[in-house]
């Protein structure tokens, strides 16, 4: 099992979930953060001041797959985020060792 972590611009949500739930994904986990990376933020104009926007807005969508979908689902979860502008995002893949359903006790691909 692996687990997937992408960080995708805010509007890009929901194709991403949808593109998910295509491959028969049944749960993710999605937090709104702020960050940068090779974008460095922005100047904003507030009241006639210019200020820096150092940490942009995103979210972060977490997600457990087996092995054997793992190549599919991260194809479609780039295919769904890009825009083709900067700031697209990334997608991070670590090991998980063991899964549990702590309401019935499955384990492993069974909790998933």
């Amino acid at each position: 099992m692996k687990k997937i972590e992408a960080i995708i611009k805010p509007f890009k949500l929901d194709e991403v979930r949808e593109a998910l739930s295509g491959l028969g994904v049944s749960g993710l986990t999605v937090t709104e953060v702020k960050g940068f990376g090779r974008q460095k933020g922005h100047t904003e104009l507030y009241r006639g001041a210019e200020y820096v926007v150092d940490f942009l807005p995103k979210i972060k969508v977490e997600v457990v797959v087996s092995a054997a979908i793992l190549d599919t689902a991260i194809e479609a979860i780039v295919k769904a985020a890009n825009t083709g502008k900067i700031g697209d995002g990334k997608i991070f893949i670590t090991p998980v060792e063991q899964v549990i359903r702590i309401r019935t006790g499955e384990t492993n691909e069974t909790a998933l």
